[in-house]
């Protein structure tokens, strides 16, 4: 799959009649909202945990030396928190091409603070985009995002906001803090 993967979104789903649908984020859209929302809430997904797997030639990176940004890998018995936004259907103009460096939407189920559910979908990077990167000890993916920047602004900064962003939802994400304490 190429690296832009607008066109392959906007035919994934249909909106027809939809008023409103759940956005899971779990990477920079828990602390980057440049987009209206209707409601957010902190929630969770099971089976999937948050890697820095996914190269960014866009955003935190170049074409010629990618940053890594986060996607979602399947791991049975994961959680993985985040924050879900009831989003109104035309926010994905904008999603789909933020997330267009081999990002795919995907659906989810969702588990709220309170133990409510909902079904509302997640932008993935899979193994096969052009983009993907793959696992590295945590000491090379820390020192690629060292030195990596990008038009979005150092890798580095993704990385401390995301962890961050996760001691305030109370989650304690061993990868992401591993990483942080490598680039501290």
């Amino acid at each position: 799959m190429s690296f832009d993967t607008v066109a392959h979104n906007r035919s994934r789903q249909q909106f027809n009649g939809v008023s409103s649908v759940w956005l899971f984020g779990y990477g920079s859209l828990i602390y980057k909202v440049d987009f209206p929302f209707l409601e957010r809430r902190p929630a969770t997904i099971e089976d999937w945990a948050r890697r820095f797997w996914q190269g960014s030639h866009d955003h935190r990176g170049t074409p010629e030396a990618p940053g890594r940004v986060v996607t979602l890998v399947s791991q049975p018995g994961a959680t993985c928190k985040g924050m879900a936004y009831r989003v109104s259907p035309d926010v994905f103009e904008h999603l789909d091409v933020r997330e267009k460096n081999g990002y795919l939407r995907f659906s989810t189920t969702m588990t709220f603070d309170d133990g409510s559910n909902a079904e509302g979908l997640v932008y993935i990077a899979t193994e096969d985009n052009a983009a993907f990167l793959g696992p590295a000890s945590t000491l090379d993916i820390a020192s690629q995002i060292a030195r990596s920047s990008g038009p979005s602004g150092p890798n580095s900064e993704y990385l401390l906001k995301l962890a961050d962003a996760l001691r305030t939802l109370g989650d304690h994400d061993p990868h992401v803090f591993e990483l942080e304490s490598h680039l501290r």
